[in-house]
């Protein structure tokens, strides 16, 4: 499996289309932050009739998850390095995604740097309109400020109606995604915060 099948090119995000991304017309869930994408390859290899797109902005782990893809040869995860707020807001199909994951987005914890933050009343805007009806959004963090902003947000959309975060079918049994920042932040005894909504 060569490179080009796993990740996205910038030129293809013009006219943007899941269709022509996947050469199928199969739901699709995208992950926003998928670091070295071991909660992609996870959901990926279980769920083999849905596709999973990737969101990186760390060139490093960004390559890695490519190459861990090609390494497993799956066919249905595609990954691109890109800001994610602007994917969400400027590029993403309207009313095309099943699921949305976000599993602790930077904090950026100091108030001068708040602006930086992914969740802001745009980027939510957009992310409900982002997913289907019935479209699942699942969030975790370990910040307890951030998470009260987060949370802020989801339960004030008119869209969006808060539902189980627990939830097999999107991935999350026993209230676990494991990523490898929950999984470092649970050996550490840090407390994780999570949330899920559902478009109305």
């Amino acid at each position: 499996m060569c490179r080009q099948q796993i990740a996205v090119e910038l030129a293809e995000l013009e006219d943007f289309d899941w269709g022509h991304v996947f050469g199928n017309t199969n739901p699709v869930e995208l992950e926003i932050g998928s670091g070295k994408a071991g909660f992609l390859l996870r959901r990926a290899r279980a769920r083999p009739e849905r596709n999973f797109f990737g969101l990186e902005w760390a060139n490093k782990y960004y390559r890695f998850a490519v190459d861990r893809m090609e390494r497993w040869q799956v066919a249905n995860v595609r990954l691109l390095r890109l800001d994610a707020s602007h994917f969400i807001r400027v590029v993403c199909p309207r009313t095309s995604l099943s699921a949305l994951h976000v599993y602790h987005p930077d904090p950026w914890p100091k108030k001068r740097h708040f602006k930086r933050r992914l969740f802001q009343q745009p980027f939510v805007d957009a992310a409900a309109a982002c997913l289907e009806h019935g479209g699942h959004f699942a969030v975790q963090t370990d910040h307890a400020g951030y998470f009260e902003t987060i949370r802020a947000l989801l339960c004030s959309h008119p869209e969006l109606r808060e539902t189980p975060f627990d939830d097999p079918a999107f991935g999350v049994e026993a209230a676990r995604v494991s990523t490898n920042y929950e999984i470092k932040y649970q050996h550490e005894g840090r407390r994780i915060y999570q949330i899920a909504a559902k478009r109305v």
